[in-house]
């Protein structure tokens, strides 16, 4: 980023301290900064800090960094106060907008280098994301508690983490229902039948030809309409979510694999049947292995798809747990804090599932040019 904009961008986020000590934060009568003296010292230091980032041209981003969580617990212990929460002003708001704008810079700084060593680049990977994530959550945080949003509405992502700590067992539960019985066995199914019929329609030109069009048929069919018929015929419990699973992650395993089973030159395989070698020989030793990168696209694609499935099948029967069930039946009791909670623990179980085939490719497809450096 251009330094002169980045020299700019802290000046205004000192600025909106500044301002935050001199402007009311609340339209209620409340004790100001000055008379709070740990809140006075830190919002002091986020002034000195994005100071000193905007004379050094932000070229240490911890210092600005180091402002904008001073700025943050100021803000977020401010809320704590029954007079500010719900109708916070002018300074409040001042304070919350120089804090989004010294971590925005912060992160775009980070975003924007290059570091040479491998350890260095893995560590600046993933604390952008993580910085980023920071920044939207207290965002969240603090516009719906500043503005009194009913948690009905909308709960603050504190009481979502509240819920979510007081309601480990039956997450555990749930997560065990949905995602071990559901998922995972229905995931097996349906990209292991995937990855078997696309070697047949492979070596057969003619199962190929009948079964993509019916390929594209069935992955526009709407899993609304796919999953009662579903819970019909396999009952209430997980092989029918299992089920929907394995039909929704089929096709795309189909398509992927196909694709990839073609993707050899012409001259490897010229090659390969100058060495005189059979179907058998030059499937394993030339098309799967070119055939890897699609099939691993296929199964992260189908990581999240599967959990979809199974959460959507879960609507519409199961037993008394899984995260659909508790979704429906918790959203129907008003209970958004726990319907929030379920989301966080499907978002989480269906990163570590992106995550764990992620790492599975990096492992068996390390050779291929999209992961040189």
């Amino acid at each position: 980023m251009n330094p002169r904009r980045l020299r700019l961008g802290f000046i205004l986020a000192a600025a909106g301290m500044l301002l935050g000590l001199v402007l009311p934060p609340s339209g209620r009568v409340v004790a100001p900064l000055t008379e709070r003296p740990i809140l006075f010292a830190l919002t002091v230091a986020a002034v000195l800090l994005f100071a000193a980032a905007a004379w050094t041209g932000g070229s240490r981003a911890i210092v600005p960094g180091i402002g904008a969580l001073s700025g943050a617990v100021t803000t977020l212990a401010l809320l704590h106060d029954a007079g500010i929460g719900s109708s916070a002003a002018a300074g409040f708001w001042a304070m919350v907008l120089a804090v989004w704008l010294g971590a925005a810079l912060c992160v775009i700084e980070l975003a924007s280098r290059r570091p040479g060593g491998g350890t260095s680049r893995r560590v600046l990977n993933l604390a952008v994301p993580l910085l980023f994530g920071a920044i939207v959550f207290y965002l969240w945080e603090v516009l719906v508690r500043g503005f009194g949003v009913s948690p009905v509405i909308l709960p603050a992502p504190s009481a979502a983490a509240a819920r979510f700590a007081a309601s480990l067992p039956t997450l555990g539960q749930d997560l065990v229902q949905t995602f071990v019985r559901g998922v995972l066995i229905g995931y097996v199914i349906g990209c292991g039948a995937g990855l078997l019929v696309a070697i047949l329609a492979h070596r057969f030109a003619f199962l190929g030809r009948g079964l993509l069009p019916l390929g594209n048929f069935f992955s526009a069919l709407p899993l609304v309409g796919v999953a009662p018929i579903m819970v019909m015929w396999f009952g209430f419990d997980w092989p029918s979510k299992a089920a929907v699973v394995a039909l929704v992650t089929f096709f795309p395993t189909l398509v992927n694999t196909l694709a990839g089973l073609s993707a050899s030159g012409h001259m490897e395989r010229d090659l390969m049947r100058s060495y005189g070698a059979d179907y058998r020989q030059t499937l394993t030793k030339l098309y799967l292995p070119a055939a890897l990168p699609f099939i691993f696209n296929a199964l992260k694609i189908n990581a999240t798809l599967a959990l979809i499935g199974a959460i959507v099948a879960e609507f519409f029967g199961t037993p008394t747990q899984g995260i659909g069930f508790r979704i429906s039946t918790e959203a129907g009791r008003m209970a958004i804090d726990m319907v929030w909670a379920e989301i966080a623990l499907a978002a989480i179980a269906g990163m570590a599932f992106y995550g764990i085939v992620a790492l599975a490719e990096r492992a068996t497809t390390f050779w291929h040019p999209s992961y040189r450096t």
